[in-house]
């Protein structure tokens, strides 16, 4: 447990509601009563046990990243008394944002909720941690990876915590690429993955039945190339949005063309939750596909007897990739009671101590957010049995912050739909980021 400067906050709290019962049996001679009597005082509220506070934590996370959580939350709850934690699963990320927005709207909010959103957190709807930082003697902010903390703060006030960091990697069958004579230097730039991924595509009547690679359905990948080429979402005054560049209508009509017209890339779109995540993981598994664009956090879920990983690719005459390195956060509602608000930073700041982080990591592939978690003897001997474990690390030295839609998500919304339609629809690059394009700029210009 995290121990504060004035005790434990939850304890504080508890407390507070009976100290004047404590100062009364202290301080009273009680005449006219029976206390008091026969050199004895009738028991009091003080002298009863604490009921421990009970929360409930929002988390999107299935698979074996869900029962890690789980076993999280066990650990948490079987180390102290005074804060039991009830998890709460929900099918991914956006369903516990659409889940909690409903909650708040009805003053029916979690304590903690594995979400972040700054729009909301500048409306007022998430609470300020800053004060239970101030006196929290072992929180320690310099041992943050400071990317991941600045991400949570907004006008200096910290309004979420980084959980585990992410980045998006590519996952590739070891067999395929040493039945084609490739290596990990095949991959270096797109082009190169690309020229690759024809050579490993096995075809039969003009249909695949080998892929060469499975990009990751959605906006994320294909974000992670243009950034890799320089291209940004907004110029660098903020006011208009760069989504129609030469560098975005390059790189995503080359996925385009590759998983349309080549047919040596596929994706798996729709269904529940994380299904198609889950899906194009079983492709590569099983031998369907040479490798795949997924997340660090996939690595808990993964044979590495099977598969390896590298970074993502950068572009011919530009040099290094650079993806987006995020943190994961958490925060608490606000309008949840002090004494919940106490117990959900006992939790959250629990989850972030360095041996938690740490095994965290290791089971699950996430980047550690604890600097000095890397020092932790369990995490440095994993890493020399599982080399894996340091791709992310490597790849987030050089990337690219994530996208802060200033729109309120507007914009992120017209990139989803434009790239459902150049993956799924076929439709032109071109076509789809210049539709986007008009759309985000005029929700961007309504903030005028």
């Amino acid at each position: 447990m995290v121990k504060m400067k004035q005790g434990l906050a939850v304890s504080m709290v508890l407390c507070f509601t009976v100290l004047t019962a404590c100062g009364q049996a202290s301080g009273s001679t009680n005449v006219g009563t029976n206390e008091g009597t026969n050199g004895g005082a009738a028991p009091t509220e003080a002298s009863a046990p604490k009921e421990p506070v009970t929360i409930e934590f929002w988390y999107g996370l299935g698979g074996k990243l869900g029962d890690t959580m789980k076993e999280k939350i066990e650990l948490f709850n079987s180390s102290q008394q005074d804060v039991i934690v009830k998890g709460i699963a929900q099918a991914d990320y956006t369903e516990t944002e659409q889940k909690l927005q409903a909650a708040i709207a009805a003053k029916q909010a979690p304590a903690a909720v594995l979400s972040s959103n700054m729009n909301w957190a500048g409306k007022g709807l998430f609470a300020d941690m800053s004060d239970l930082i101030a006196a929290d003697d072992s929180f320690h902010s310099e041992d943050f990876v400071q990317t991941f903390l600045e991400q949570g703060q907004l006008d200096g006030k910290q309004y979420f915590l980084p959980m585990y960091g992410t980045t998006q990697i590519m996952y590739y069958r070891k067999d395929a690429l040493e039945k084609n004579g490739l290596t990990p230097e095949n991959f270096k730039t797109w082009e190169a993955l690309a020229a690759s991924a024809a050579k490993m595509t096995t075809k039969e009547g003009g249909k695949t039945t080998f892929f060469g690679w499975e990009p990751m359905w959605g906006k994320d990948n294909m974000m992670d190339a243009v950034f890799s080429k320089g291209g940004s979402v907004l110029s660098e005054d903020g006011k208009t949005v760069t989504i129609d560049s030469p560098e975005w209508i390059e790189t995503w009509e080359s996925f385009r063309k590759w998983i349309h017209e080549d047919k040596i890339m596929s994706i798996h779109s729709g269904g529940q939750g994380w299904e198609y995540w889950y899906k194009t993981i079983d492709d590569v598994m099983k031998g369907q596909a040479a490798g795949y664009t997924g997340s660090s956090g996939d690595q808990g879920d993964l044979d590495f007897n099977i598969v390896a990983a590298m970074e993502q690719p950068g572009w011919e005459g530009v040099g290094a990739g650079k993806p987006v390195a995020s943190a994961i956060m958490a925060g608490i509602p606000a309008g949840v009671s002090d004494e919940q608000k106490a117990a959900a930073y006992e939790w959250l700041t629990f989850f972030s101590q360095p041996e938690n982080t740490a095994s965290w990591s290791i089971s699950t592939g996430y980047i550690a957010v604890r600097s000095s978690a890397l020092e932790d003897e369990s995490y440095k001997a994993f890493s020399e049995q599982n080399p894996q474990i340091k791709i992310p690390l490597m790849q987030a030295a050089h990337a690219s912050a994530p996208f802060q839609d200033p729109t309120g998500g507007k914009i992120n919304d017209a990139l989803t739909i434009a790239a459902d339609k150049v993956q799924i629809a076929n439709v032109p690059a071109e076509q789809a980021l210049k539709e986007a394009q008009a759309t985000a700029q005029k929700e961007l210009d309504r903030l005028k």
